[in-house]
């Protein structure tokens, strides 16, 4: 247990590191924890990591709300009811807060912006519902899912009130149109995010404490009525709480859950930070509430199999490719994540390529994290890029070739891909990752209202009981959508603090 304060360094450099979208942080991955040594000393680039968290000492033994997760949800949901009047308190149980969504690639969905209406997008809401439904395999909580879309928007606006500004716009896998909310200069989501919930959490006083693990969910009169709590892995307190908001997150870091719900996938390497094990879905079932779609996991396709480190959806969606060891596209490379790592997963060695240009890096920055940490090969030429992919240089120059002519002609004849092609592959250095398919997300959890009350199986609400992001289940459906995650942590980490401070409300 004490090894969680050597992961803090992997954590930090995390923050631009583009993998997942979740929020919160559960209990000690194993597997995850060795590895995390091994770069324990690297240096430190990340915001979230120089901040200095609230001294231990002053943790309160009450609170008007207890958030447990400090991931993107965790920290929204703080802010939010603040906002509300409330006095809010976070515990996170990693050495550093943001979880998964440190990891966060690609954007943020959102329809009806007032980023699209400048840009010139024409988008609506039930477009954005309609899209997400068919990416789910229509199996979506429909409830939820038009909350999240009619939401959007504003949720986009809030950020933006407190000087998170989404104001660049990419396209992910199964979407139609531009709705993935960037920051401006290209650079990773999840970092930039989670840096600005973190100044606004101070800059509202909210207590944010670190290596604060909680362990059980407590009950008073057939209601939550607070959590108990271990301190750096020592001193175990009891706070008390008006109302608990749960956001942890899911379990992609759990090889115990995986190997339950999916046993035919506990040989894939993971993306996950260390802590995404299901605690809260853990500590929620014990208290009467229940999950569901446990078994739906979704493969990420990019994922470098070496440092489990994901290569971010905005490659492709600003125009990169995928092609196999024959160095020959083989699939439309902006189909749902589901369908595309089934395609990669029959090439041969079950892996694949992305290859970009300079005019994709310089579209997505985060893609300079990626060469820095020497995860693919560079090449001035295609020529000279094709003999470090070892692959045939006059099949990719045709490939690449064939490529450009389709975005030339807005027509992909090979494989109907009608998305990222505003751009061809045209300028040196060209750059390609070596991927294959890692698990990448949860989207079973708990089961919620569209009030994010986590409800008992006769579809009751468990009273001041709540929960936010990727430790619910059933708005994604079988298939999550890239940039569908950093929406939702937002989406209904908002609505957990409206709705927990106005449940403590109307009990004074």
């Amino acid at each position: 247990m004490k090894k969680w304060v050597k992961i803090a360094g992997l954590l930090a450099l995390m923050s631009v590191v583009l993998v997942g979208c979740s929020s919160g942080a559960s209990s000690k991955s194993s597997s995850s924890s060795s590895k995390a040594n091994k770069v324990a000393s690297s240096k430190v680039t990340s915001g979230a990591s120089q901040q200095a968290y609230t001294d231990p000492k002053t943790m309160k033994g009450k609170y008007d709300i207890v958030i447990v997760g400090a991931g993107g949800a965790g920290m929204t949901a703080a802010i939010e009811a603040k906002q509300q009047g409330m006095n809010p308190v976070i515990l996170e149980k990693m050495p550093v807060a943001g979880g998964n969504t440190l990891k966060a690639s690609s954007g943020m969905n959102a329809s009806q912006t007032k980023v699209e209406a400048a840009q010139g997008v024409k988008d609506s809401n039930d477009q954005f519902y309609e899209e997400t439904l068919k990416g789910g395999g229509g199996t979506n909580d429909k409830a939820l899912l038009r909350y999240f879309v009619d939401n959007s928007a504003s949720a986009i606006d809030w950020l933006d009130s407190i000087g998170i500004k989404l104001d660049k716009l990419t396209i992910s896998g199964g979407m139609s149109v531009k709705r993935t909310h960037r920051p401006h200069d290209g650079s990773a989501v999840g970092g930039y995010l989670v840096d600005g919930l973190v100044k606004e959490v101070k800059k509202e006083k909210i207590p944010l404490f670190v290596n604060s693990d909680v362990t059980k969910l407590n009950e008073t009169d057939g209601k939550i009525s607070g959590v108990t709590v271990k301190i750096n892995q020592d001193k175990t307190k009891k706070i008390a709480a008006k109302a608990v908001i749960v956001t942890t997150g899911g379990f992609g870091a759990s090889k115990q859950m995986i190997k339950k719900y999916r046993p035919d996938l506990a040989h894939y390497v993971t993306t996950n930070q260390a802590g995404a094990t299901g605690d809260g879905i853990k500590m929620i079932e014990k208290v009467g509430g229940y999950a569901i779609d446990m078994n739906k996991i979704q493969i990420h396709p990019t994922v470098n199999q070496s440092k489990h480190i994901l290569i971010g959806e905005a490659t492709r969606g600003e125009g990169g490719i995928l092609v196999n060891q024959s160095g020959k596209r083989f699939y439309n490379e902006m189909n749902t994540r589901d369908k595309v790592s089934a395609a990669i997963n029959k090439q041969k060695g079950k892996d694949a390529w992305v290859v970009i240009d300079t005019g994709v890096r310089q579209r997505s920055s985060a893609i300079d994290f990626y060469i820095k940490d020497k995860l693919g090969v560079e090449g001035k030429t295609l020529d000279e890029l094709a003999k470090k992919m070892k692959v045939p240089a006059t099949t990719l120059s045709k490939t690449v070739s064939t490529w450009n002519e389709a975005v030339t002609n807005k027509k992909d004849a090979e494989f109907g891909r009608t998305t990222g092609m505003d751009h061809g592959l045209t300028t040196g250095p060209y750059y390609a990752f070596k991927i294959a398919p890692g698990i990448h997300y949860t989207m079973g959890g708990v089961k919620i209202n569209t009030k994010t009350e986590v409800l008992t199986k006769k579809q009751q609400p468990i009273p001041a009981l709540y929960a936010a992001g990727e430790v619910t289940g059933g708005l994604h459906g079988d298939n999550r959508i890239g940039g569908n995650s950093v929406a939702d942590i937002v989406i209904f980490g908002r609505q957990a603090g409206t709705q927990a401070a106005a449940y403590v409300k109307a009990q004074q």
